[in-house]
């Protein structure tokens, strides 16, 4: 199973933000960060403050910061609000046309696993995946150092 570079990306921005809680953050800046796109970056910006994850501020003191403690941003919501689906294989779509769907026993082992790790995500939040902190942030004072010299 690989999740979507959306939902990557989504959890790279609440990491940086949940590393910078102190502080309001740009776009520009978290691209940077992590070497990627910005304009990919808006785009699911966009879709976290609109499902409750991220607080946009405009303005000349703007940008963005968490709409909540990081201890309250559950993991298994962040995937089921960022993956949009968990069709592992055709059977688990409307539009399954496999003929042996009815008695394979594929999909309900697929589906079992897919419980489990949702199971796993579920029990974790934000705040779990910012315990190293001071290594997290020693990273991105390299690459902010870099990004200075360039």
């Amino acid at each position: 199973m690989q999740l979507t570079r959306y939902s990557d990306y989504s959890l790279r921005a609440l990491i940086y933000l949940g590393l910078n809680r102190h502080r309001r953050c740009t776009i520009r800046e978290i691209a940077a960060a992590y070497g990627i796109s910005e304009n990919h970056l808006m785009k699911l910006v966009h879709d976290l403050g609109r499902r409750g994850f991220i607080a946009t501020i405009r303005g000349k003191n703007g940008g963005l910061e968490l709409a909540r403690p990081a201890s309250e941003i559950n993991l298994g919501e962040v995937f089921r609000a960022t993956e949009g689906n968990f069709h592992l294989v055709e059977c688990f779509a409307d539009t399954n046309s496999c003929p042996i769907a009815g008695p394979c026993v594929l999909s309900r082992v697929l589906d079992e696993a897919l419980q489990a790790f949702m199971e796993v995500l579920d029990r974790h939040t934000l705040d779990d995946l910012l315990t190293p902190t001071d290594a997290l942030n020693r990273i991105f004072a390299i690459g902010q150092t870099d990004a200075i010299r360039v």
